[in-house]
């Protein structure tokens, strides 16, 4: 852990010179950006977030607030944030061409397979080769804390999801355990090309640990996790 008073850092990812990144920790806000050493020089982009798939490409700073669940990006000085409490943030890095995105996929987002449209932007805008991705996930809740019902593993079924390996039953009658983030390196390994050892995953559960928020333990709506991703400007 890097800045355990602030947020975790992938080292994998803090070897680029050019990048910033984190995945907060409870009490770490975005007035805390400001605060920051590293990243008060950023623009923070801050989207409404929707539960969708819906991604956008930024070459400036949004004149009005997006209502959206990623972002994309090669410019220098933006920092691009997702904000979770049990979704699972994750963070793409194309080294090639300095382009990066940040995601929030929650159970709505995953089935409609934003990260794919996410790497499709990263394609065209930034003529990205998908075996080439780093893509970094952050602390979510767990498979074992996150039961949901029949309805969940019958959308993820009509999406194409094989629903073997993503859900398992649970105690409860009917109801079932989600792992977003197998749903997620699924997708990503099997659907679009990125390499498995190229996924790196932080094992910690939102939900268990009280270092991060969670919705389902706390049913704090106003409580989010700041997660970012941002390209440094060097000139």
């Amino acid at each position: 852990m890097s800045e355990p008073e602030k947020y975790i850092s992938v080292p994998r990812l803090k070897s680029f010179p050019w990048l910033v990144h984190g995945f907060g920790l409870a009490g770490f806000t975005l007035d805390s950006l400001k605060k920051d050493g590293e990243l008060a020089s950023f623009h923070p982009v801050v989207m409404k977030q929707l539960h969708s798939s819906r991604v956008f490409f930024l070459d400036d700073p949004p004149r009005k607030k997006l209502a959206g669940d990623g972002l994309v990006t090669t410019r220098p000085g933006l920092l691009l944030v997702i904000k979770t409490a049990d979704c699972l943030p994750v963070l793409l890095l194309d080294e090639d061409h300095r382009a990066v995105a940040a995601v929030h996929c929650g159970w709505r987002s995953t089935y409609q397979k934003i990260l794919a449209v996410a790497v499709e932007l990263l394609r065209r805008q930034c003529g990205t080769r998908t075996e080439k991705l780093l893509v970094a996930f952050g602390p979510c809740i767990e498979k074992s804390c996150y039961e949901v019902g029949p309805e969940v593993r019958e959308k993820f079924a009509a999406a194409g999801f094989e629903p073997g390996p993503i859900f398992s039953p649970s105690a409860g009658e009917g109801r079932f355990y989600l792992d977003l983030r197998e749903a997620n390196r699924l997708l990503l390994t099997q659907e679009l090309g990125v390499k498995p050892e190229n996924i790196i995953q932080l094992d910690y559960c939102t939900f268990c640990r009280p270092q991060f928020y969670s919705y389902r333990r706390d049913r704090q709506k106003e409580q989010r996790l700041i997660n970012f991703i941002g390209i440094k400007n060097l000139s």
